[in-house]
């Protein structure tokens, strides 16, 4: 949800500092007389504002702070915010930079950085290849056949091993810097010939075992570079297991990695804890309930507030009753003429449940699709349809019920909210779909009508093949 992700977000920013003797940058700006000049750091592949500094009729500005900025790679952007360079932040945090707009590369300079003199000579170097990529590209762009684009697979090849023979021989002559660091990071596990005997697998589970070698998530140098976010994602959505329960175990595997930096941890912790709770997939909370109950209920997010931290678990315990796999919750509701009615009491083989709103635009499209599908396949297959109301007027309920020929359904409201099915159904917006077996488990939720006839007819094959 786009509030709890407001919640994250600002805690994860936080203060932005490490104690010690603070920083102070001091830039010339060559052809600028005034302005305003600012400091940015990234997190992950966003960047942020650490600090800003007016520009003198001189063309100087100094950036400074008492504490020092926590280590990574941030960005010198220029008054206009149209140009920038990118600048290394370690333990050296006093020194000078002169910026040349006529050449962000080959004349900036910088004294007292030596980390930065380092990152100017790679910067220098990719410059003197960028004639060779844009050649590359240009040849990808205009190639009319896939042997077009074969040929230019050679010189892409050539480049990319040149560079990574310049950062492998970086790490060789310069161990211990921060790039040394970010180009460690940026290397992926070389797969060794698979042994006979070895299945199919080797290589996945080689590359997986080894991906987070070279990765220091025990300092908080990667937290501030978009490295270590590309690395996660690309983790967790190519490498791990898309089930809940290997995606917990991987999740806890990693973030273990991070317990000698409190910034790794917490960035790590933030992203899992985001991209589960807001996945578009099926089943994925499970994996959000998870972190929320190992970490942060028991006090390990030590960057949020009380009022914060509340909302986050109140969140996962809002969600946790209907994970997939539970006991839907019982509910009791009105029928169109006052009757009362029972989830538990209505038996089906499946039960399709839907809470709707008459209002609601997207409700008003998908409820005659459900209806259409129930009526053409899943009412022969044993599926009962069950909708809830939960907004408008009793007349509009029952106008479209009418109107939409939902005859087939069982309807019904809980105008005075008796049976919490807000919090208990987790139903935050409309419509709200869950999918419950004979026994009233859940099944599968939030699924469209044509996912909901893969769920159904994969779910009913399985059965049928079980009792062969």
């Amino acid at each position: 949800m786009r509030k709890l992700f407001v919640i994250l977000i600002a805690a994860l920013l936080g203060p932005l500092y490490a104690a010690a003797q603070g920083y102070q940058i001091t830039v010339k700006l060559k052809n600028y007389t005034g302005g305003k000049f600012f400091l940015a750091h990234y997190m992950g592949r966003t960047t942020y504002l650490a600090d800003s500094a007016d520009v003198s009729a001189s063309g100087d500005a100094v950036l400074k702070g008492k504490e020092q900025l926590l280590p990574g790679i941030y960005l010198l952007v220029l008054p206009g915010k149209q140009q920038y360079i990118e600048t290394l932040i370690d333990r050296q945090q006093v020194f000078n930079v002169s910026i040349d707009t006529a050449d962000l590369v080959n004349k900036t300079v910088y004294k007292g950085s030596p980390d930065n003199d380092l990152f100017l000579g790679y910067n220098k170097f990719l410059f003197q290849q960028e004639s060779l990529s844009r050649s590359i590209q240009t040849q990808l762009q205009t190639a009319r056949s896939a042997a077009d684009s074969a040929k230019v697979l050679p010189l892409q090849k050539e480049l990319g091993k040149k560079i990574e023979h310049f950062r492998n021989d970086f790490i060789a002559q310069h161990p211990g810097t921060i790039l040394s660091t970010i180009f460690l990071a940026m290397k992926e596990p070389e797969v060794p010939q698979q042994p006979a005997g070895a299945d199919s697998s080797f290589a996945w589970r080689y590359f997986k075992s080894h991906y987070w070698d070279q990765v220091d998530l025990s300092s908080d140098r990667l937290v501030r570079t978009p490295i270590l976010e590309g690395k996660l994602k690309k983790y967790f959505t190519q490498l791990v297991v898309a089930n809940p329960d290997s995606i917990m175990v991987d999740c806890d595997e990693v973030i273990a990695r991070t317990r000698k930096s409190r910034e790794a941890f917490k960035f790590v912790l933030w992203w899992l804890t985001y991209n589960y709770e807001s996945s578009p997939y099926m089943g994925m909370d499970a994996v959000f309930v998870h972190l929320v109950e190992k970490y942060y209920v028991p006090g390990e997010a030590f960057w949020l507030s009380n009022e914060q931290l509340n909302k986050i678990v109140d969140r996962a315990y809002t969600i946790a009753p209907n994970l997939i796999g539970k006991q839907a919750a019982p509910l009791e509701f009105k029928d169109s003429s006052n009757n009362m009615l029972s989830l538990y009491k209505t038996p089906a083989k499946y039960t399709i449940l839907v809470f709707w709103d008459p209002t609601c635009g997207h409700c008003k499209t998908e409820l005659p699709r459900l209806d259409s599908a129930y009526r053409a396949n899943w009412k022969s297959k044993g599926v009962t349809m069950v909708g809830v109301k939960t907004e408008g007027t009793r007349e509009e309920w029952l106008q479209f019920i009418n109107e939409h020929h939902l005859s087939g359904w069982v309807h019904g409201t809980d105008p005075q909210a008796a049976t919490n099915y807000r919090r208990l159904y987790d139903v935050y917006s409309t419509p709200m779909i869950y999918l419950l077996d004979d026994k009233k488990k859940i099944v599968a939720k939030k699924l469209g009508v044509e996912q909901l006839q893969e769920f159904l007819d994969r779910n009913m094959a399985r059965s049928e093949a079980q009792k062969h």
